[in-house]
């Protein structure tokens, strides 16, 4: 399966320990592929310059080593595929379907009432329950 993370998860399993992201990245890496939207590198960024701007470098030592599919994230994004509360939330979303991903992995509740067919949106623990 494809399995994509948003950049809340990136930067937890980036600038904090976390058994429970270590278990999903090992499930992850050892039997699907992990997918990574051009729009998520970006929130990664900005979220580390704006609270870790001294570590910003550690982003590019892990995403150098990780194995993981680069997927592109549109600037004309179509709108209204899916309700969801927060506005920055739609082109993550968006990118998994049009990129067709089996379960997008979050940590944001503005996902929890989102109601798509595909992908499949699990927070980390409950991706865990399901698939280890």
């Amino acid at each position: 399966m494809r399995i994509m993370v948003d950049a809340n998860i990136l930067v937890s399993a980036i600038f904090f320990e976390s058994k429970r992201l270590d278990e999903v990245f090992q499930i992850i890496f050892r039997e699907h592929t992990l997918v990574i939207s051009s729009y998520t590198v970006e929130e990664l960024f900005d979220t580390a310059r704006r609270k870790f701007p001294n570590r910003i470098s550690v982003i590019d030592d892990v995403l150098a080593r990780m194995p993981y599919e680069l997927v592109y994230t549109p600037r004309d994004i179509k709108p209204g595929l899916f309700e969801i509360r927060d506005p920055d939330d739609y082109p993550v979303l968006y990118t998994a379907i049009i990129e067709d991903v089996d379960v997008l992995v979050t940590g944001d509740k503005d996902f929890a009432d989102v109601v798509v067919e595909k992908p499949e949106i699990l927070t980390p623990a409950k991706f865990i329950e399901k698939y280890s």
